[in-house]
C-alpha cells in the first residue's frame, strides 16, 4: 500500500495536460483502442525483460513465465492491465508517465482545430499510448517495481487527468507494473469479460506473449452422457494465439490480420497504406515486415528521433530503434526484422560493423523501394497519398544512398510546365515520354514556391518551344539536384544557371538569327555594363525571354540562389553571389532605355530593370526602399 505522507504531488507536462484534456472530452467511434495500447505496452515490457535476462538471469525473481494479464472488478468498476515485465523505478515512472518524450508536439498542437473528430484522429497520429486510458477511465493508478530491485522500492502513480499527478513509494511483492483504470460511467461495456476477450482476440492476438483472463471455476457436473465432469479450478487463461505473426506463412496472414498488427506495431489509429512481407533463406536467414504509413509523425523532420524498425532475435525483442538496418531517408517505414544469425546479446556496437547486418540493410532498403515502386504502378491514388506524406523526406535519398540513385529517382515526383497545380505531379519517367525531338536534357527550375517557379520569366522560350520543365518548390530540391546529375542518360539542366543551350531544339536559321541580333545588341550591352558597374558579374543579350525584359542568372560555377537561401536558413555565413543580367533585344522596354540619352537617367533605368529581375528571381531585394523611390521619379518624368 502507499503511504501518503510520502506521497509527492507533481504537475504534468503543459502538452500533457492539453492532450489529456483532449482525451477525455473527445468523442471516440472506436474507444477499445485504449486497450490494444496498454497491452501491447505491457507486452513491450516483458519482451525488455526476456532481452534483460540473457546476460542476468536473477532478474526473473523466479518467475521466468512472462504474461500480460488483464482482469476486472465490477463492484469497484475498475479494470487493471498487469505485466511481469521489466517494470519502474520512481524517476522512470515520473518521465514515462508525466512527459511526452517525443520531438514534435508542438507541431503536434498547433494542429487541433477544434473540431473534436478531427482531432482526435490526430492523436492517433502521434502515438499517445498510455494517455488513452484516460478515453475511458476518470482515473489511472499505476504500481509499479522495476525487476531486479527489493520489493520496498515500489512506486505508486495516480491522476484524475486533471493536470496533476501523485507519486508515492510502496511496496510491491511482484515485479512489473499494474495499470488500474477506474472507469467511467459511459464505458460499462468494458466490465464485461466477453467483451474484453473478443477485443484481446481483434487487436492482440498476434502478440507473442500470453495475454490472459481469469477462468472461473467450474462445479462439477454432468455431462451429455449421464457420466460426471469433474470440478474444474480456476485459472488465468491465455486468450490469444500467440504465434508471432510475422512468422506465420504471408499467405496465411489476411489483410485485417495486418491493419491491426501494424496499429499495435506503430501505435497508428489508420490502416498502413502498404506491407511487405517477407522471408530470407540461404546465406542469411532472417523475416522482415514492413509497413508504410498514411500520415507523416509529427517528428518526421527529426533526424535523430526514434525509428520505427524492431529487431528481434529468434523470437526474442532486442530493441525498438534497430536504425542499422533503414536509412534515414526511409524513416517513415515501420515495421521489424527477426535475425537467425545475429547472436541473442547483440549491442549497437556489433551491429554497426556487421557483414550481416549491412547486407539485411542492402536487402530491406531495395524491399521497401521494390514496395513503393509496386504501389506507384498499382495504385496511384494511394501512391499520391504516401507522396504527400513522405515525398519530402524521400528527396533526401540521392544524396545519401548512391546504389540506389535510378531507383530513388523513379519514385520521385515533380510539378512542372504541364500540370496546372502543385498537387498535380509527374515522374521523371512521364517527362522523359514527352521530350521533344532533339532534346537531350532534363529541364528545371527551382524557386521559393510553385507560383514563382512557374512564373518565372526564365520559362518563357521553352513555353514558346512547347518544352516542359519540371517545377521544383520544395525547400531540399536545390539540394537534392546537387546530387541527382543525371536520370536514364539524360542530364538535369537548370533554366536559370549558365548560358541557354537548347541543343538541337534550335535551328540553325534560328541560331544565325540569334548571333546577327546579338551584334546588333552589343552596344546596348556595353551601356548597361558600365551604369551598373559591380553590381552584376555580366550583362549580355538573351534569347530565353519572350515576354520579360530581363532576367538574372547565376554563372555555372557560382552558388544557386535556392542553395544561398538554404545556407543562409541554417545560420551559415554565404558569400554574395553577383548575378549575370541578360537582356531581351525585342522588347519594347528595353529598345527604350537604349534611346535614352540622359546617361544618368539611363543608369536608373538599368538598376530598375536590375532590381525587377532580382525580385522575379529571389522574391525579395537587400533595398527596397532604393528600388520603389527610383521608380517613382522615373514614373514621375514620364509622367
Amino acid at each position: 500500500m502507499a503511504d501518503n505522507t510520502t506521497a509527492e504531488k507533481h504537475g504534468f507536462q503543459t502538452e500533457v495536460k492539453q492532450l489529456l484534456n483532449l482525451m477525455i472530452h473527445s468523442l471516440y467511434s472506436n474507444k477499445e483502442i485504449f486497450l490494444r495500447e496498454l497491452i501491447s505496452n505491457a507486452s513491450d515490457a516483458a519482451d525488455k525483460l526476456r532481452f534483460k535476462a540473457l546476460e542476468n538471469t536473477s532478474l526473473f525473481e523466479d518467475d521466468p513465465d512472462l504474461h500480460v494479464r488483464v482482469s476486472v472488478n465490477k463492484e469497484a468498476r475498475t479494470l487493471t492491465v498487469s505485466d511481469n515485465g521489466i517494470g519502474m523505478t520512481k524517476d522512470e515512472a515520473l518521465v514515462n508517465l508525466g512527459t511526452i518524450a517525443k520531438s514534435g508536439t508542438k507541431e503536434f498542437f498547433s494542429q487541433l482545430s477544434g473540431d473534436q473528430t478531427k482531432d482526435s484522429q490526430l492523436i492517433g497520429q502521434f502515438g499517445v499510448g498510455f494517455y488513452s486510458a484516460f478515453i475511458v477511465a476518470d482515473s489511472v493508478t499505476v504500481r509499479s517495481r522495476a525487476a531486479g530491485v527489493d520489493k520496498s522500492a515500489g512506486v505508486e502513480w495516480k491522476s484524475a487527468g486533471d493536470g496533476e499527478f501523485t507519486l508515492a513509494e510502496i511496496e510491491k511483492e511482484s515485479r512489473g507494473t499494474d495499470i488500474i483504470l477506474h472507469l467511467r460511467d459511459d464505458a460499462e461495456e468494458f466490465l464485461e469479460t466477453w467483451n474484453l476477450r473478443q477485443i484481446i482476440t481483434r487487436y492482440s492476438d498476434h502478440l507473442n506473449m500470453p495475454v490472459q483472463m481469469w477462468k472461473d471455476e467450474q462445479p462439477e457436473r454432468e455431462g451429455e452422457d449421464g457420466e460426471k465432469i469433474a470440478a474444474v479450478p480456476g485459472e488465468w487463461e491465455t486468450i490469444n494465439a500467440g504465434k508471432a505473426l510475422w512468422l506465420r506463412d504471408r499467405s496465411e496472414v489476411t489483410d485485417e490480420e495486418h491493419h491491426e498488427f501494424y496499429k499495435s506495431l506503430a501505435h497508428d489509429f489508420e490502416n498502413p497504406l502498404v506491407w511487405s512481407h517477407n522471408k530470407v533463406e540461404g546465406k542469411h536467414e532472417y523475416t522482415s515486415l514492413f509497413y508504410i504509413p498514411q500520415r507523416a509523425p509529427f517528428d518526421l523532420w527529426n533526424r535523430d528521433a526514434q525509428k520505427g524498425i524492431k529487431l528481434y532475435v529468434q523470437r526474442v525483442f532486442i530493441m525498438d530503434d534497430a536504425e542499422q538496418f533503414m536509412p534515414p531517408y526511409l524513416r517513415f517505414v515501420r515495421g521489424l526484422i527477426d535475425s537467425n544469425d545475429l547472436p541473442l546479446n547483440v549491442s549497437r556496437e556489433i551491429l554497426q560493423d556487421n557483414k550481416i547486418t549491412r547486407s539485411m540493410r542492402s536487402a530491406s532498403t531495395k524491399r521497401v523501394l521494390s514496395m513503393l515502386s509496386r504501389l506507384a504502378k498499382n495504385d496511384v491514388d494511394a501512391y499520391n497519398t504516401f507522396w504527400d506524406a513522405f515525398g519530402t523526406v524521400l528527396k533526401e535519398g540521392p544524396a545519401e544512398d548512391q546504389a540506389n540513385v535510378e531507383r530513388i529517382a523513379e519514385l520521385l515526383r515533380f510539378s512542372s510546365t504541364h500540370t496546372d497545380t502543385a498537387e498535380q505531379r509527374v515522374s521523371l519517367d512521364d517527362y522523359l515520354e514527352r521530350m521533344k525531338e532533339g532534346q537531350d536534357k532534363i529541364y528545371y527550375i527551382v524557386a521559393d514556391s510553385f507560383e514563382a517557379a512557374r512564373n518565372n520569366p526564365s520559362l518563357e522560350i521553352f513555353r514558346k518551344k512547347g518544352v516542359e520543365v519540371l517545377l521544383l518548390s520544395d525547400r531540399i530540391d536545390e539540394w537534392l539536384m546537387t546530387h541527382l546529375t543525371e536520370f536514364k542518360d539524360k542530364q538535369f539542366q537548370s533554366v536559370t544557371r549558365g548560358d541557354l543551350d537548347l541543343g538541337d531544339l534550335d535551328t540553325e536559321e534560328d541560331k544565325k538569327e540569334q548571333e546577327a541580333a546579338d551584334e546588333a545588341f552589343k552596344p546596348v550591352v556595353e551601356r548597361f555594363t558600365e551604369a551598373l558597374g559591380d553590381k552584376v558579374k555580366l550583362v549580355r543579350s538573351t534569347h530565353r525571354l519572350t515576354d520579360s525584359p530581363a532576367c538574372i542568372v547565376t554563372d555555372e560555377n557560382d552558388m544557386s540562389t535556392q542553395m544561398a537561401k538554404l545556407m543562409e536558413a541554417a545560420g551559415q555565413k554565404v558569400p554574395e553571389t553577383k548575378y549575370i543580367l541578360e537582356l531581351n533585344p525585342e522588347h519594347p522596354l528595353v529598345t527604350r532605355i537604349a534611346d535614352e540619352t540622359d546617361e544618368a537617367q539611363f543608369a536608373d533605368w538599368a538598376e530598375l530593370l536590375l532590381d525587377q529581375a532580382t525580385l522575379a528571381e529571389r522574391g525579395n531585394l537587400k533595398d527596397p526602399s532604393s528600388f520603389v523611390r527610383r521608380m517613382n521619379d522615373l514614373l514621375l518624368k514620364l509622367a
